[in-house]
């Protein structure tokens, strides 16, 4: 049985009501190292409250139940003196404390990653927030989080990233703290993040950057000489379209090698979660690509098992769930040597691209739509601004021009 701590002043309810109604909490007994209880003194029930050390020189506080004042404890909400006891020494003990204790942020980001990969999704989402998170935060409790500390650590990452990016990390990291919350019932402060990791405004202008087709070509022939096994997945995203987490997803059976008109069946890319996330990943859609880039697939592949990667790396390893990370450099340099500038310019260009081609090819937008897994309703609120920025040679056609000069004859066409 845990030793109880004795406390003249507030083991007693009468003891208690002697004290002056304050804000400030009056301290308690020391119930472990760094974990102390404390207690606020209201007109009605008093507050029990528990003060901790975060282990990296500070404290947290945290309202843990009302106090026996003048109703009857009943074991939740209600707390005895011993009673706080056992429950601030169990919010204070973070995911290290037993089934029963709060879950920290890094328990809940450990959460998360299981629940990802359950659903067969991407636990990137899970691991990225680390990068960025205080060692501090991570060993908080959620139920003791603030809006003004989550507020305060988003803000400093414009330092570091762009608010787009900032917005997107908030987001993997709000959806680790809903899934905390929806399996402890304690944590009842889900405004904290809703506040303090409320999306930035003003930063979801897209970086929809259009390439034209003579920077798409050079694009695709700078990465084939850096290393053609890197080009033959630019040229993939160039001419599919598809995103790169969509594209190293192509297994050999997916090539369509015909000879007049080849085709990939290209993997969705189950965007949006959802409970048939898994059944949606093994989908397929049929997207033609150029005779060129068959032959190069059908010679890539050659040997290999029809359930294999259809793009690989050059020491033969897959791209894997996050090719990003595995490409990044090389990509920038290939942006730097076709002029372009690598903080602006990423390998989603070549998708933007195709998805401006097409359109101002006059495809009709619900297949614009279908061949790049995405919704007309988005192409519409992303790409309709852009058309205007590359069209300028087909507009120009349809202006009004000017009237023939005076004194040239016009002859009248007989209907």
């Amino acid at each position: 049985m845990a030793r109880k701590v004795r406390h003249t002043a507030l083991e007693s309810r009468s003891a208690r009501l002697k004290m002056e109604v304050r804000r400030k909490p009056y301290p308690g007994p020391s119930l472990a190292r760094g974990v102390s209880l404390l207690y606020r003194r209201n007109r009605t029930n008093g507050a029990w409250v528990v003060k901790a050390s975060d282990g990296h020189g500070a404290y947290w506080i945290r309202r843990i139940a009302d106090a026996d004042d003048f109703d009857e404890a009943n074991g939740k909400d209600i707390l005895t003196f011993f009673e706080a006891q056992d429950a601030a020494k169990r919010l204070a003990r973070g995911d290290s404390g037993g089934d029963n204790a709060p879950v920290t942020v890094d328990g809940a980001l450990n959460a998360y990653e299981a629940d990802l990969k359950a659903r067969s999704s991407n636990p990137y989402n899970a691991r990225w927030p680390r990068v960025h998170l205080t060692p501090t935060l991570l060993a908080k409790p959620v139920v003791v989080l603030t809006s003004n500390e989550l507020q305060k650590w988003r803000d400093g990452l414009l330092t570091e990233i762009a608010p787009s990016t900032v917005n997107r990390l908030c987001g993997c990291l709000c959806a680790a703290l809903e899934l905390a919350a929806q399996h402890d019932q304690r944590i009842q402060n889900k405004q904290a993040w809703d506040v303090g990791l409320a999306g930035l405004p003003d930063a979801q202008e897209a970086r929809n950057v259009i390439l034209s087709d003579q920077k798409v070509r050079a694009f695709v022939e700078t990465a084939y000489a850096l290393d053609h096994k890197l080009g033959l997945l630019v040229e993939t995203l160039a001419i599919t379209g598809a995103r790169p987490s969509q594209a190293v997803r192509l297994r050999v059976a997916d090539l369509d090698a015909h000879l007049v008109r080849p085709k990939v069946s290209m993997p969705k890319s189950a965007k949006g979660g959802g409970r048939n996330r898994a059944k949606k990943r093994h989908e397929r859609y049929s997207v033609p690509i150029t005779v060129q880039l068959a032959a190069e697939l059908r010679e890539s592949s050659k040997g290999r098992a029809d359930d294999t990667p259809l793009l690989l790396q050059s020491d033969g390893t897959p791209w894997g769930d996050n090719p990003g990370q595995t490409y990044h450099r090389q990509i920038d340099k290939i942006v730097t040597a076709i002029g372009l500038d690598p903080a602006i310019v990423t390998v989603y260009a070549l998708r933007h691209s195709s998805i401006v081609r097409m359109l101002l090819q006059n495809i009709p937008i619900r297949l614009v739509a279908s061949l790049h897994n995405t919704s007309v309703n988005m192409i519409e609120r992303t790409y309709s601004k852009y058309i205007t920025e590359h069209s300028d040679d087909i507009s120009r056609r349809a202006l009004l021009q000017d009237e023939p000069p005076s004194g040239e004859k016009v002859v009248a066409l007989v209907s």
